[in-house]
């Protein structure tokens, strides 16, 4: 009697004992200097005229634009975020406005940290500036993520292929792969922040120019995962 072979198509859901299941875990965990750097300024702006503190908080704001427009072969993008002008009431009743006050935010997207360090210190001498940040990632469709899902395919079939060995068997199809999902881990961060006009450090110009910041990138790791049901030839179970 001539037996057709296993294939995907004929195998069982739950295997059979001539076309057993084994089912594994591929994993790959890749790490690799970060692509991009993002910093956050937010620039402040207080005063008891509304339209004096406007001006403060445009003038701030620029500023900021400025500088970043200086290093435009590094900033990727620059993004404005929340925008807050708001009156703060004295206490007691009535409204009668004890002082304005407004922030504005923005976000610069770097892509060559080779400067960084400078930018994040001139940043943060601004007057009543506020700095977060560096936050370190990887882009969305970074090679490494790919590189990382092929490498634990590659596990979960090496993995499979030792359970078969040990068994005297071999592998025959594959059934079901299944992507568990691809995990970056927290992004890593050096932070910077200062509000408020800053003192030149040590080791500054002596025209005031803050002292570059020593900002390392900080390693990413890229975790990917899969399962994998195969199906195998009988085990040789009379050893």
């Amino acid at each position: 009697m001539t037996t057709e072979p296993t294939t995907a198509a004929t195998a069982t859901p739950h295997g059979t004992p001539a076309a057993p299941h084994v089912s594994v875990r591929g994993e790959a965990r890749l790490e690799t200097a970060p692509e991009l750097a993002r910093l956050d300024i937010t620039v402040t702006a207080r005063g008891t005229d509304r339209q004096a503190t406007l001006d403060d908080l445009t003038r701030r704001h620029n500023a900021v634009l400025d500088l970043l427009r200086t290093h435009d072969s590094a900033v990727e993008k620059i993004e404005s975020g929340a925008l807050v002008v708001a009156p703060e009431l004295a206490k007691g009743r009535g409204e009668r406005v004890r002082a304005h006050h407004g922030h504005a935010r923005l976000t610069a997207t770097l892509t060559d940290f080779t400067d960084l360090g400078r930018l994040a210190a001139r940043l943060a001498a601004l007057d009543l500036t506020r700095l977060d940040g560096p936050w370190w990632s990887l882009r969305p469709d970074s090679p490494v993520h790919r590189d990382a899902r092929t490498q634990a395919v590659r596990d979960a079939v090496r993995r499979a292929r030792e359970y078969a060995d040990a068994l005297g068997a071999r592998l025959d199809a594959l059934l079901e792969l299944a992507d568990e999902g691809l995990d970056t881990g927290v992004v890593h961060r050096a932070r910077a922040r200062a509000f408020g006009a800053a003192a030149p450090a040590p080791g500054g110009s002596a025209s005031g120019e803050p002292a570059e910041l020593d900002l390392v990138p900080q390693t990413q790791t890229v975790h990917a995962q899969v399962t994998a049901v195969f199906t195998m030839t009988p085990p040789d179970l009379r050893g």
